[in-house]
């Protein structure tokens, strides 16, 4: 991991002068002033996956605008917040970013963090669930049953053996399990049909894959999905949330790599979200496929800083 950013760039805001008046920027430090484990903030400076989707690129200046949106949110929690850095992808190398971003995951688990990885294109959610196997597989942990939960219009499950890229990670964490003896357990929630194609949905077949559509996710239906989710959630030991900002609707999320057309508004994420927190499984959570680039009025920014606030809730 880099050194984190300059506090004074990265985390600035108001100041308010009535007391119990606190805001992120005034509360997050350095990962190397931690006394005690807490929630911890990894950048993934890196939109190379995204290119070889031949997405829109600019993801790798996302971390910074997640920064920027959450510094000025106000203060909920009990427990301390800190900033571990950001890992950055400068030579094309995607693999070894990966690889980066897993040692830095696996070091804030193995010292008591919540990691939560600000990307970036979502090619990080393989580098992240790396470094969770590597945090297990050290503790000795036998064949555990990590549940990904991914809020996404897209499966990302497309054939890494033509190239790693963001349409590939979870395809990559399947085949990883796989060859280490471990169940794949996942779950896309906001699924668009027109995004992805039939080949990608028979692959979620065989995987049996926990699907929802984006127009499954209603307010008269969440509360069914919302069950299902409890139930995947409960078969787990260990979850891992990934929530790309596309499977928000366009108007919500403009600066991502693929606006949705449609999408689920930001009220029916998240109660799932909610449920994913406490469920006393959350070991990991990321955001991905913030472009600031494209972001009017910093929109999507701002949704990503509120679902880090919402998520890492702790009173």
């Amino acid at each position: 991991m880099n050194d984190p950013p300059d506090s004074v760039t990265a985390w600035r805001g108001r100041i308010d002068p009535e007391p119990d008046s606190l805001r992120w920027h005034q509360v997050v430090r350095p990962l190397a002033a931690a006394d005690a484990p807490g929630v911890a903030l990894l950048g993934f400076c890196c939109d190379e996956g995204v290119r070889r989707n031949l997405g829109r690129t600019g993801a790798a200046a996302g971390p910074a605008a997640i920064r920027r949106a959450l510094a000025g949110l106000a203060w909920h929690r009990d427990g301390p917040a800190f900033d571990a850095g950001d890992v950055a992808c400068a030579d094309g190398d995607l693999d070894a970013a990966q690889l980066r971003l897993a040692a830095g995951v696996a070091a804030l688990l193995d010292a008591g963090h919540l990691p939560v990885v600000l990307g970036g294109g979502h090619e990080l959610a393989f580098g992240s669930w790396q470094g969770l196997a590597r945090h297990l597989a050290g503790r000795g942990t036998q064949a555990p049953r990590i549940g990904i939960v991914n809020l996404d219009a897209h499966f990302d499950l497309r054939d890494p053996a033509h190239a790693h890229s963001s349409g590939t990670p979870f395809a990559q964490i399947a085949e990883a399990c796989a060859t280490r003896g471990w169940p794949f357990r996942y779950a896309c929630l906001g699924v668009s049909r027109a995004a992805n194609t039939r080949a990608l949905y028979r692959r979620a077949a065989e995987l049996d894959v926990l699907v929802r559509e984006d127009r499954d996710i209603t307010p008269s239906g969440i509360a069914a999905i919302g069950a299902e989710l409890d139930a995947f959630v409960t078969a787990c030991d260990h979850v891992h949330l990934s929530i790309d900002l596309d499977v928000l609707p366009a108007c919500e999320a403009p600066g991502v790599s693929a606006p949705a057309a449609r999408g689920v508004p930001l009220a029916l994420l998240e109660p799932l979200v909610e449920r994913v927190r406490d469920s006393g499984r959350l070991r990991l959570a990321e955001l991905a496929e913030l472009n600031p680039e494209f972001d009017i009025d910093n929109r999507s920014a701002r949704v990503a800083a509120r679902l880090i606030h919402l998520l890492t809730l702790d009173g």
